[in-house]
């Protein structure tokens, strides 16, 4: 999947401070276990705000779920995502979410069809857990339809 870039301010925060620093690699561990994602031989590397990711992933759509869910963390920018997927397919495409953006409105750009926006809250959860609670900055899986 190569390189993915974030925004380093945006994303949830996995410690109690302000500032935007990088989790470490037990941190982010912990937030793929939260949403339930995992891969065989998980090795996850923090370099300042960069992340690199490394095991096997059941299929694509795991190891880009793993990918959105490291770099969607406060003081990330970037996930070298080294993940090698144990059934392949279609990659989806990425959208990174600005101010005024509903899934709704994503999903016409990216569909043509407003109404196709489920697609793109199915395909982000765990990390979604309401289709109305996008933020700026957050970096969204677009699945081919």
């Amino acid at each position: 999947m190569g390189i993915l870039n974030f925004l380093r301010e945006a994303g949830e925060k996995l410690f109690g401070g302000s500032d935007a620093n990088a989790a470490s690699a037990d941190d982010l561990k912990k937030e793929l276990a939260k949403h339930q994602l995992d891969a065989e031989g998980l090795d996850i590397s923090v370099d300042g705000d960069k992340v690199t990711v490394k095991g096997q992933a059941a299929n694509s759509e795991v190891a880009e779920k793993i990918a959105i869910a490291l770099g969607n963390t406060q003081g990330v920018a970037q996930v070298d995502n080294q993940l090698s997927v144990a059934q392949p397919a279609a990659e989806s495409r990425f959208y990174t979410v600005v101010k005024g953006d509903t899934l709704s409105k994503i999903a016409k750009e990216m569909y043509g069809d407003a109404n196709k926006y489920p697609q793109i809250f199915e395909a982000n959860k765990p990390m979604l857990t309401h289709p109305d609670k996008i933020y700026p900055g957050q970096v969204l899986r677009i699945p081919a339809l």
